[in-house]
């Protein structure tokens, strides 16, 4: 029985099967069928972020048949290439999701691309949120996908295009508010959402070479 992180081998792949059956105390994802230790507690930041967030999504969403889910969420994102659900190589916990095709809801979670998907960067997870999970969104379908810096006071909305490829729309900071294509009528103020934020050192808002629409 793997119970610790320590008992398994990092530069292996593992399925979702696998994850089932391990009893960690520490939370993890895969992605790509790589291992990716989640860091143990969220900050305050993050955490005032998270509520803002779900609160106003939520608020402006009320009217359609979608639901909002914050972590600890496993979201699995099987690939086309994969056709059992036991074995997709991706789960992951996003920050915040939104899914509208409520069939892909069961007692374990998420079983598919979310429409919305929200991440707040720090400085251990930037890398993961940028590349690996970036990649991975993108590949999977999630249709639009933000990425919230705590104390750069900036959202950045990546969009799918009709080729399946992230476009970054708009860098979004005060005096802006955040504007969905996915989901028109989303609009959500950005100084409202970072009022009660805390400045502390932020990692560089670095990313994807994508084309601004």
């Amino acid at each position: 029985m793997i119970t610790s992180l320590n008992q398994l081998d990092l530069n292996k792949k593992y399925t979702y099967a696998d994850y089932l059956t391990w009893q960690l105390q520490e939370r993890v994802e895969l992605i790509f069928g790589k291992v990716f230790k989640m860091s143990p507690a969220p900050k305050t930041n993050h955490q005032l972020l998270v509520t803002e967030l779900l609160f106003a999504i939520r608020l402006n969403l009320s009217a359609k048949q979608c639901k909002v889910f914050t972590a600890p969420f496993d979201v699995r994102l099987p690939l086309s290439v994969e056709k059992q659900e036991d074995k997709t190589e991706n789960v992951v916990q996003p920050d915040l999701c939104v899914v509208c095709d409520l069939s892909k809801l069961d007692e374990r979670g998420c079983n598919g691309a979310p429409d919305l998907v929200v991440e707040i960067v720090s400085k251990s997870s930037v890398k993961k949120d940028l590349h690996e999970k970036y990649d991975l969104y993108q590949q999977a379908g999630v249709k639009e996908y933000w990425v919230v810096y705590p104390n750069d006071l900036s959202v950045s909305v990546y969009t799918l295009d009709e080729e399946g490829k992230y476009q970054l729309y708009k860098p979004y900071t005060i005096g802006d508010k955040i504007v969905s294509k996915v989901f028109p009528g989303l609009e959500i103020d950005v100084e409202q959402t970072y009022g009660d934020i805390v400045n502390e050192p932020d990692p560089p808002a670095y990313g994807k070479d994508v084309k601004r629409i």
